[in-house]
């Protein structure tokens, strides 16, 4: 899956890497990332709108709800990374290791 560029930089051992990745790995990858994005995106949305009805007694109960929902939202998100491990692991026979990405992947 990775080799390295024999055009390098050479010497130190600092040469790039070239991964080689199939086109259904891309658009796997690509689909889970925006429904990763439009997941925190409606994260942002229900706790925004949530605090806002804290202010006015009339509206604190549907705030509690939307409170609710967000953190709910927030147990969706390691759902997402999972699937989206399950399934890349799946097309590729590749290790979950190698398809694990860092912490910072979505």
């Amino acid at each position: 899956m990775a080799e390295r560029d024999p055009k390098g930089t050479g010497g130190s051992g600092n040469s790039p890497v070239t991964f080689r990745v199939g086109h259904h790995e891309l658009v796997i990858r690509r689909r889970y990332e925006v429904l990763s994005i439009v997941n925190d995106m409606m994260i942002g949305v229900w706790f925004a709108v949530g605090s806002v009805f804290f202010f006015y007694t009339a509206t604190e109960t549907a705030g509690i709800w939307l409170f609710l929902i967000g953190s709910i939202q927030l147990l969706i998100r390691p759902i997402i990374r999972l699937t989206r491990n399950l399934h890349l692991q799946r097309i590729t026979n590749s290790p979950t290791s190698v398809l694990m990405g860092s912490s910072h992947d979505f």
